[in-house]
């Protein structure tokens, strides 16, 4: 599905997100240690991503966008705190990435009738599709 290049920088991607507030917790870093592995990374990969950065590459497939702004909302509440500083940044990869505005605000507003603001799969994929139709 991935090339190695494209896994690494997804998951480059995520730590400069979960930097967006300063500093990585820990919750974020074991969630991203575990997509990490989802994807078949090593720890050691990710660390040397973590420290030397990686070139983006952007992300052909809507599909796979669409996963990826949802691994980018599950990081986001992974802490149970949203900074504001993490809604705008959240925002503005989104529409980096291709997505439209209003599925963003959308999912970012729905996200909270959820418990621990965990927006189902295909909820997130029912937003978009209302909004690319």
């Amino acid at each position: 599905m991935y090339s190695k290049e494209e896994k690494l920088s997804l998951l480059s991607e995520l730590l400069q997100f979960a930097m967006s507030d300063g500093k990585i917790k820990t919750e974020e870093y074991d969630f991203i240690l575990a997509i990490a592995s989802q994807l078949g990374i090593s720890k050691i990969e990710l660390d040397q991503i973590s420290l030397n950065g990686k070139e983006a590459i952007p992300i052909k497939s809507e599909s796979q966008r669409i996963l990826q702004f949802h691994r980018l909302i599950l990081l986001m509440n992974v802490d149970q705190e949203t900074s504001q500083q993490e809604i705008y940044k959240i925002k503005e990869t989104g529409l980096k990435m291709g997505l439209r505005a209003e599925a963003i605000d959308t999912v970012l507003e729905v996200m909270h009738q959820y418990p621990n603001k965990l927006i189902p799969p295909q909820e997130l994929i029912s937003i978009f599709t209302r909004f690319y139709n």
